[in-house]
């Protein structure tokens, strides 16, 4: 069985974990601010913020920008359902912008049209979350540049992206945005088993993103409301969450970090290859790489155009049935039960393109050149070929 991504853990990532294990903390310790630091430095942003997963992130990084009941957040529809959920956690109504033909990621484009028509009545959105499909970063210096006309706030859902560049500068390092969301899930770039981080180089942003984190308790003398009844004197002073990483985690978070460039570049090595055995087939579109971008490849999505002969369900259920866990990434949002009732799929005729043809290949750091020649030899096979014994 080849699956479609798979975590990269050697015996030094193991090792951390144990030395954590046979520490004094499992949980609250020193690992995650230490893990925290390392992935704000390796960003080049001034801060980092550690939670269970990227979803978490999402809804405090919509709560830190005080998105909230009558307020507007726009995203794409090609995203896992988390990039719309946060939104609607906070009591703010979702919207979609449709996807860019060749990256899949939101249609600046498409946005800045979305704007104007909706100055024009009054329902602008007070965030946009542009989502780096694949790894590849969106266009953020001009979804900036919009945000600067039309005042809304920018969280880069990047849980697919660490380890990429836009601009010759790491993802992550919010120049284009309020904040930034990574997600360490096993099929990312790095893992820490389940996990998330938000950065930001906003020390008030950062400040609420802390103390969201962590129930809205704080302990900092110039934070309290009331005097201090001693050392141990602590306050809630708002409605929090626990959506602490433990140490355990940010332990094998910081060893995979160590790595996660040359994951990135055995990614786009395995990228390069299956660009060169697809390149020539006409019935398959491979992936677009703008020029401004370093992807970090958490996906690999070819689009099957359909034909006589092949199909996107016929190659996919090909695949599936010769042990290759093939996926697609990703429903549109606005088709789920769920969203379907408040929207119109023909209002984004690029993500229904991209919906009936996508597949996502397997590509992650070990995948051999003999798995990679199989998956090219299924789709080679024609759709009905039967071998005769």
């Amino acid at each position: 069985m080849i699956p479609y991504g798979r975590q990269n853990i050697n015996e030094e990532d193991i090792e951390s974990v144990v030395n954590v294990l046979k520490s004094d903390f499992l949980t609250q310790g020193p690992i995650t601010p230490k893990f925290e630091n390392h992935i704000a430095k390796y960003c080049g942003v001034t801060h980092a913020l550690a939670v269970v997963n990227a979803t978490a992130a999402l809804h405090i990084s919509c709560l830190a920008l005080e998105v909230g009941p009558g307020d507007i957040v726009w995203t794409s529809p090609i995203s896992f359902v988390a990039s719309a959920n946060c939104a609607i956690y906070c009591g703010a109504t979702i919207d979609f912008v449709d996807i860019d033909s060749r990256t899949y990621n939101m249609s600046v484009e498409f946005l800045e049209e979305k704007l104007i028509e909706a100055k024009k009545i009054g329902k602008l959105p007070k965030v946009v979350i542009p989502v780096h499909l694949a790894g590849q970063s969106c266009d953020m210096e001009k979804i900036k540049t919009l945000s600067n006309e039309y005042g809304f706030k920018i969280i880069e859902d990047a849980s697919h992206a660490i380890g990429g560049s836009y601009k010759n500068e790491k993802i992550g390092n919010c120049k284009y945005s309020d904040i930034t969301v990574f997600s360490f899930h096993p099929v990312k770039i790095i893992t820490t088993c389940e996990g998330g981080v938000c950065t930001t180089n906003d020390q008030n942003i950062y400040n609420k993103l802390y103390k969201l984190r962590s129930h809205g308790i704080v302990r900092n003398q110039n934070e309290l409301e009331f005097k201090s009844d001693g050392l141990w004197y602590y306050e809630q002073v708002e409605l929090g969450y626990n959506f602490r990483l433990n140490d355990l985690q940010a332990a094998l978070g910081i060893n995979q970090l160590k790595r996660i460039d040359k994951f990135v570049e055995e990614r786009n090595n395995l990228a390069n290859r299956y660009n060169e055995l697809l390149r020539d087939k006409k019935d398959l579109i491979i992936p677009y790489q703008d020029q401004k971008t370093l992807s970090s490849f958490h996906l690999y999505v070819i689009r099957v155009k359909q034909n006589e002969g092949q199909d996107r369900k016929t190659l996919f259920e090909k695949f599936r049935n010769s042990g290759i866990f093939v996926n697609v990434h990703y429903i549109p949002i606005y088709r789920h039960p769920y969203y379907k009732k408040m929207f119109n799929e023909d209002d984004f005729p690029n993500a229904e393109k991209y919906y009936s043809e996508a597949i996502s290949l397997p590509i992650f750091p070990g995948l051999s050149n003999i798995q990679m020649d199989k998956i090219i030899k299924i789709i080679d096979t024609p759709a009905n070929f039967q071998n005769i014994f």
